[in-house]
């Protein structure tokens, strides 16, 4: 089959890898409709983590079933299905919790629970921008979506950066009227602006500098703050009279800029500790890596982000982490799609087939503007 394969830093090519196959009874394969470049995936890209060469990549997926493996008993061939990032057992203590993000049956590499497709760290399990993917635990894993080709934008954001979205809300302790500021207007900064206008929030200040992102933003109810015209501390200070919001998520990670480009990666959490009110709730669901060899600083380069901790703790904040447990919020977020409530696809850019995607990589990692969020379609658009 044909799949995204990374070589190394800002090159990545399609090429012919080995089918998809049922390797375990509980298996499933899936024919990929849609699968996106994340945000995430960029951090590869770039070189900025241990990835290995010749990882095909790709954890946001949806399809059809293919092929089940015969202790499959839940789903079956024909299906249209969401695929959860994290691949989880669904029987270990965290899948029994509800930490499905942080299974500690998937990934055997040393010192990390949970397991995802195409990522580094994450387990050895290659991802879906290819052709075809193997879903390990298929009857845990898989989300059933209503037939046809209706909502296909909407639906592909489930598998992941939907409910990172939302999870960052959950994480910040996020109440009917309150104000919310969110750093970073990526497609995840985005979804979390989205999540906390559902989830009735008074206001959302979005932080970014790129004018296509702030105007995505404010297309949905947001207020788009534009952190080179000066301080997103005191633009959201002054906006709320002094008060501060009462909380924010943290939706950029640890390659964080300033207007300049310069990378200071603690930079967000710093201004999310000066912009939060006291007693206020941060929820960080930007990626920051264990090691960073390529960070700015040394204490960076050993995954040691130093930032207003002191403060934190003087305003009396709470501060919530990791990776989102998408079969948490899965089932709801589609539920919200097909009643109308949700349209995450109002971050969707472009449409493209799998060959178009090294150039797509390109243009997304370069912040061109309009290149906000690339669906590939590796058969042709549904």
């Amino acid at each position: 089959m044909r799949a995204l394969v990374y070589e190394g830093p800002r090159k990545v090519t399609v090429q012919d890898v080995p089918d998809a196959r049922v390797e375990q009874p509980t298996d499933a394969v899936i024919r990929l409709t849609t699968t996106n470049i994340c945000g995430s995936d960029l951090h590869m890209y770039e070189g900025r983590t241990a990835v290995e060469g010749g990882t095909v990549l790709g954890h946001e997926n949806m399809g059809v079933v293919e092929e089940v493996g015969p202790a499959v008993t839940r789903v079956k061939v024909g299906d249209r299905v969401s695929v959860p990032f994290n691949i989880a057992c669904g029987t270990c203590r965290n899948c029994l919790q509800g930490w499905t993000s942080y299974c500690t049956r998937t990934n055997p590499t040393e010192g990390m629970d949970g397991a995802a497709y195409g990522y580094a760290n994450m387990g050895p399990y290659p991802g879906g921008q290819a052709e075809y993917l193997r879903v390990p635990f298929a009857d845990v894993n898989l989300l059933e979506l209503p037939e046809g080709t209706e909502h296909e934008d909407d639906f592909t954001m489930l598998s992941d950066i939907f409910p990172t979205g939302w999870h960052g809300t959950v994480l910040a302790g996020l109440q009917p009227g309150d104000d919310v500021a969110v750093f970073g207007a990526g497609p995840v900064g985005l979804m979390a602006a989205h999540s906390a206008l559902i989830r009735g929030a008074a206001r959302v200040f979005v932080v970014d500098k790129e004018p296509d992102r702030l105007r995505l933003a404010e297309s949905v109810g947001a207020v788009g703050v534009d952190l080179s015209a000066g301080s997103p501390v005191d633009q959201i200070l002054d906006a709320t009279q002094g008060r501060g919001t009462d909380c924010g998520v943290e939706a950029v990670g640890y390659q964080a800029h300033d207007a300049t480009g310069e990378e200071h990666p603690e930079l967000v959490l710093d201004n999310l500790v000066q912009v939060v009110r006291s007693t206020g709730g941060i929820g960080v669901v930007g990626v920051y890596a264990p090691e960073d060899p390529g960070a700015a600083t040394e204490q960076a380069q050993e995954g040691r982000i130093p930032f207003q901790f002191g403060r934190l703790f003087a305003k009396g904040q709470h501060l919530g982490t990791g990776q989102a447990p998408v079969m948490r919020y899965n089932r709801q977020l589609r539920d919200l799609i097909v009643a109308g409530r949700a349209t995450p696809s109002f971050i969707v850019s472009h449409h493209l087939g799998l060959d178009e995607g090294p150039d797509a990589y390109a243009h997304f990692d370069a912040r061109e503007d309009g290149w906000t969020k690339v669906l590939l379609h590796p058969h042709g658009r549904p």
